[in-house]
């Protein structure tokens, strides 16, 4: 997709970032955005995504399934034009997670996978932007107290991510089995982590 079509998409959340750019959160098009999203989800980084081995139009009718629910959402990042992650919210109370912790009134999970850093490897400072974006969307935009994610235990990158963000560790989890005619997710054991609004933001 052109940075001209990305321009013309409504996004839920924009903001800028000096010596980074502008990031816009747009609401994830199953179709329009399904090459973007399963290049990254089949590559062997994204393997804790779940999504490895799928192809394109089970990723398709996977987000088109997931943009009939009230309470889970997907958004697609774009930096300056170009596509750089993918964010989803869910209510825990609608989720399997709130069988394995006190939700608290106020509460949205989140996932994030992040764009491959391309051929000129590392972007010092890429993850921590772009996670604050996240951030400030779910807290401030959604007007939440908390954060919730659950990586899973064995993604320690992705936790160490977190906590240098400023998440409170939580505990290891298992997630259970969900099997159900639209949706299956194998039984996980995760990490939990918390961010609090008042943490970053003071209010």
């Amino acid at each position: 997709m052109t940075v001209e079509a990305y321009g013309d998409r409504a996004a839920v959340h924009e903001e800028e970032n000096d010596g980074f750019g502008t990031v816009r959160i747009l609401p994830l098009d199953a179709k329009a955005d399904a090459d973007v999203v399963h290049g990254w989800v089949r590559e062997p980084r994204a393997a804790f995504w779940g999504m490895n081995g799928l192809t394109k139009e089970q990723v398709r009718e996977i987000y088109a399934h997931l943009d009939t629910l009230g309470t889970h959402h997907a958004y697609l990042a774009v930096r300056d034009g170009e596509p750089v992650g993918l964010l989803q919210t869910y209510e825990p109370e609608a989720d399997r997670v709130s069988e394995c912790y006190e939700v608290e009134p106020g509460d949205i999970g989140v996932h994030v996978l992040l764009a491959p850093a391309g051929p000129g490897g590392g972007r010092p400072g890429w993850s921590a932007s772009l996670l604050a974006a996240f951030a400030s969307y779910a807290l401030i935009g959604l007007d939440r107290r908390r954060v919730v994610v659950d990586p899973d235990e064995r993604n320690e990158r992705a936790t160490s991510r977190f906590l240098r963000q400023g998440f409170e560790r939580g505990p290891v989890v298992v997630l259970p089995e969900i099997d159900l005619p639209d949706v299956y997710l194998p039984e996980k054991r995760a990490r939990l982590a918390f961010l609090r609004r008042d943490a970053v933001f003071g209010r």
